[in-house]
């Protein structure tokens, strides 16, 4: 999964998946802009980096502004490059866990940050992909955008990134760029710490639903999205690809009752 000579935009760059597939990218070669609304995060990552010898740079936006996100990344590329992987991974969610407490200004919020951000996301590095013919876009989606799984608003905005992607796919294969989507399944990341604080059990609760018997680490996430990047993927595009240890394959539970049998 090589990436020497590959230059990376990922977005989220400083959250808990976002921190491992800067990791990973780095560690297969890849030059990374960090991009993250946490502006002393994103600064204080660089220089850390930079330290080890990593070649990154900086484009500190908020995603969902349009105009601010453009003119960081193009900043960014004048020193770096142009961009031939952008890592769509910023999002927010858990505004509400069901449709009962769902508010007008919640939904909007999911709407906004999950797609309308992803979409700038690709928006500010898609002309210059489409002149050279060439380029990745990884989307970072979620199991809740092909099922049921509580947070409604959030889920929603994930089942319309699958769509997205599957446009892009299509639309944007003549000019060379492969789209893909990863959809996670639980993450043990800083996103869990208002339901860990309810109920510190939480995750070790959910395994019982995985068939692999654990929740995903980042980097089981940071990995896919790096091969999905690669050129080792290269006739690969329009995937929708679950991270999620078997948990879309089937009900390993309710198999477990139907069959009588522990599985």
């Amino acid at each position: 999964m090589r990436l020497d000579g590959k230059i990376a935009l990922v977005t989220g760059a400083v959250g808990g998946i976002g921190t491992a597939i800067v990791d990973v990218f780095l560690a297969e070669g890849a030059t990374v802009i960090l991009c993250d609304k946490k502006h002393d995060e994103v600064a204080a990552r660089m220089t850390a980096l930079r330290s080890q010898g990593a070649r990154v740079f900086a484009a500190a936006a908020d995603i969902t502004d349009h105009a601010g996100l453009s003119t960081a990344v193009a900043a960014a590329v004048a020193e770096a490059g142009a961009v031939d992987i952008v890592v769509a991974n910023a999002s927010t969610g858990n505004q509400s866990d069901t449709l009962r407490d769902m508010t007008p200004a919640m939904w909007q919020e999911d709407i906004a940050n999950n797609v309308a951000g992803q979409f700038n996301t690709v928006d500010v590095v898609l002309a210059p992909m489409k002149q050279r013919r060439a380029g990745s876009i990884v989307l970072i989606g979620s199991v809740n955008g092909l099922a049921t799984f509580g947070n409604p608003s959030y889920s929603a905005a994930k089942a319309a990134l699958v769509s997205f992607t599957k446009s892009m796919a299509v639309e944007y294969g003549p000019f060379g760029i492969r789209a893909n989507i990863v959809c996670p399944g639980t993450v043990r990341t800083p996103a869990w710490n208002r339901r860990i604080a309810r109920n510190p059990e939480i995750l070790d609760g959910l395994r019982k639903w995985y068939p692999l018997g654990r929740v995903a680490d980042p980097a089981d996430i940071a990995h896919a999205a790096c091969f999905l990047g690669s050129d080792q993927a290269g006739f690969i595009s329009g995937v929708v690809l679950p991270v999620d240890g078997g948990l879309m394959a089937g009900n390993r539970i309710m198999t477990s009752e139907l069959t009588l049998e522990q599985i």
